[in-house]
């Protein structure tokens, strides 16, 4: 008996669970063999194994995969997403590390950006935020000032037009709020998270995997764990200096056509980081991306 055929969308992934949604029904999903680089976001083919579970045949063709990784490993983030959402806050503070890391894997991705300041209705740091915020809407990042607890309509009203029709993926830092606007978002968020972990048999770690929530047929939300680092060792050194935003007006401007930008003379990215035109923190984190990027094992 020839076995049904389905395509569906991977909605959650949990280790080498994973959770699609096809046809209106979840089903658990395994891959062939050992494999695990299927992302949430990923359309499959599948072949159906009993009523509520199959195997993952094919990953279709991705337009975007989002993905962070260390000197060993690649942790996939999701796959087909259009735009990224990074959480600030006010308070607990943020790191730039992190931001900037973000959004030179959004770069090198091609996928756009953009930064969601919350909890604005905590007044006593909010000014010292935005100056921090300058240097991005300096490249063209745009900053979205919210309060998902303070001002949850205004914050709706801010964010829902930007998410239609697009599929956005948001990422922070624990503290910064992000679950509280998931659930301002979407509001069966909470029960949603506890079928799909009861699905994928997690328990109560809901926090620890990634989600993918529909908001109507034509945009989706996915929703990752909060995380302190941001690793982007697969990206080359030709990669990373486009993955620069303000890197780009000076590239191809430099003495020698194999410039770094780290110590050569007459570069004209150091020379924009000597004016002030390139914020010297961001050119601190190339180098250091450099570094990394060198040190790749697999």
């Amino acid at each position: 008996m020839k076995k049904e055929q389905r395509t569906g969308i991977i909605i959650a992934a949990h280790g080498r669970h994973y959770l699609a949604e096809s046809e209106g029904r979840r089903l658990q999903c395994v891959t062939r063999g050992k494999k695990t680089n299927v992302a949430v976001g990923d359309i499959v083919e599948l072949t159906l194994t009993s009523p509520d579970q199959a195997v993952i045949d094919k990953i279709q063709e991705r337009k975007t995969l989002l993905y962070r990784s260390d000197q060993y490993k690649s942790k996939l983030l999701a796959a087909n997403v259009t735009q990224l959402f990074i959480v600030v806050a006010t308070e607990p503070g943020y790191t730039d590390d992190l931001v900037s890391r973000a959004l030179v894997a959004s770069e090198a991705a091609g996928i756009a950006a953009r930064l969601i300041l919350n909890k604005v209705d905590v007044t006593e740091n909010l000014a010292h935020t935005r100056r921090r915020l300058e240097m991005y809407t300096a490249m063209g990042y745009p900053v979205h000032e919210v309060s998902a607890k303070g001002r949850p309509e205004q914050t709706v009203d801010e964010l829902a037009p930007l998410l239609a029709d697009q599929s956005t993926i948001l990422i922070g830092q624990s503290g910064m709020g992000k679950s509280s606007l998931i659930n301002l978002l979407i509001p069966d968020a909470d029960i949603a998270t506890r079928e799909i972990s009861a699905a994928l048999d997690t328990g109560k770690h809901t926090t620890t995997f990634t989600r993918l929530y529909h908001l109507d047929a034509h945009a989706t939300v996915i929703d990752s764990p909060g995380f302190q680092e941001f690793g982007l060792y697969h990206l080359s050194e030709g990669m990373l200096e486009r993955a620069f935003r303000d890197f780009q007006p000076y590239l191809g401007g430099c003495k020698y056509y194999n410039c770094r930008h780290l110590l050569e003379p007459q570069c004209a990215v150091l020379d924009a980081v000597r004016t002030g035109k390139i914020a010297r923190m961001r050119h601190e984190l190339y180098g250091q991306l450099l570094h990394e990027s060198a040190q790749t094992l697999y």
